[in-house]
């Protein structure tokens, strides 16, 4: 019976020897798998990082070639608008050369014509004889001052000829003095373009008209008196415009109406 036992037992043991030498033997293989599939997951979690930064990166790179394209097209645009300014620039300094020669020509031009026109005002009818030398004399002033620019110059002496021709064509009358029998009285001129100028005093006790061929002052007869007087309303704009008879002195020295 103890036999039977014991034999048993060997039997047992021998027949569970094989599978736990199997179990043994895989465990290896077991390891290996796991660590494989651990390897796997590694590698997949790596791989999708990767996709996702190389997507993020492709689309920088579209973001990228955006602007790209945008600045090329800016920056086109700014070297025409740069080629516009050089052209521009070209220009200026061709008209800055200009301006300079015509500054060089008209100033010795404005010059010129300011003595021609105080020549003009010493030898013409003597009407506000003050005002005009006064005009003549603030445009050679002008001339030396550094702080005017030329076109400034250039437009005052243009003014002032303007002024001058402007009284050719208008009728004014006005205040002032001369002297009247080797006295200096208050007197009021009558002027009619360049035609007419004469004075009468206050009292109308004389009358005088100016005779430009001979330069001087000539007594005006008392026949005059109303027309003179109608003639100084006019000019005052106090009566409407009206035919007036008043002397004007011809070529042949003569004074007729």
């Amino acid at each position: 019976m103890k036999h039977s036992l014991i034999s048993s037992v060997v039997l047992l043991a021998l027949g569970s020897a094989p599978v736990f030498a199997q179990e043994q033997s895989l465990e290896p293989v077991v390891d290996a798998a796991n660590k494989i599939n651990a390897a796997a997951k590694s590698s997949q979690l790596t791989v999708e990082k990767i996709a996702d930064s190389t997507q993020e990166r492709i689309q920088q790179y579209k973001q990228i070639t955006r602007q790209i394209q945008g600045l090329e097209v800016y920056t086109e645009q700014l070297q025409k608008q740069l080629d516009a300014q050089l052209v521009e620039k070209d220009e200026l300094n061709s008209s800055i050369d200009e301006v300079s020669v015509v500054e060089r020509q008209i100033t010795p031009l404005m010059l010129r014509m300011i003595e021609s026109l105080a020549k003009f005002v010493e030898l013409d009818v003597p009407f506000l004889p003050e005002e005009r030398a006064e005009r003549v004399a603030n445009l050679r002033d002008l001339m030396d001052r550094a702080d005017v620019d030329v076109s400034e110059k250039f437009r005052r002496v243009m003014e002032a000829f303007q002024i001058e021709a402007d009284y050719g064509r208008n009728i004014e009358a006005y205040n002032g003095e001369m002297s009247v029998n080797g006295q200096s009285q208050d007197v009021e001129f009558l002027r009619m373009g360049r035609t007419v100028l004469l004075y009468k005093t206050r009292d109308g006790a004389h009358m005088g008209v100016w005779n430009q061929q001979q330069r001087e002052w000539q007594e005006l007869d008392s026949s005059y008196a109303s027309n003179v007087q109608e003639a100084i309303r006019v000019a005052r704009k106090q009566l409407a415009p009206d035919l007036l008879m008043l002397p004007v002195f011809t070529q042949t020295n003569g004074a007729g109406e």
